[in-house]
């Protein structure tokens, strides 16, 4: 009587090539979903630097000088510029560009 007491080779090889076509298949959509995420936040950190920038401008009423700031190892250029439909300040926060994130301005009036 035959007695096995483990896996054949052939079952081994294939349960492992299974588990690396998996994985070569998730690999992308993962970083994927990485870089997207990375994204979100840096336009969150924008949105929040704008508003902050717009409540200064409401309370103090003027505006201050164009700076930059770096948050969570992104940098932010925060600048003023003229509307020219009408005469009205816009704010503008601009990512830099870095190896996750491209280069994206998000710009609000203080309506």
């Amino acid at each position: 009587m035959l007695n096995n007491k483990g896996f054949f080779l052939l079952d081994l090889l294939l349960s492992l090539s299974i588990l690396i076509m998996i994985g070569l298949f998730f690999t992308p959509v993962v970083m994927n979903l990485s870089i997207q995420s990375q994204q979100l936040k840096a336009e969150n950190v924008a949105f929040q630097l704008l508003y902050e920038e717009l409540d200064k401008f409401i309370i103090n009423g003027h505006t201050s000088p164009d700076y930059s700031t770096k948050e969570n190892g992104i940098d932010f250029l925060i600048h003023w510029k003229e509307n020219s439909d009408s005469l009205q300040k816009v704010v503008c926060v601009t990512i830099e560009k870095n190896s996750f994130i491209s280069d994206t301005e998000i710009c609000a009036t203080n309506e």
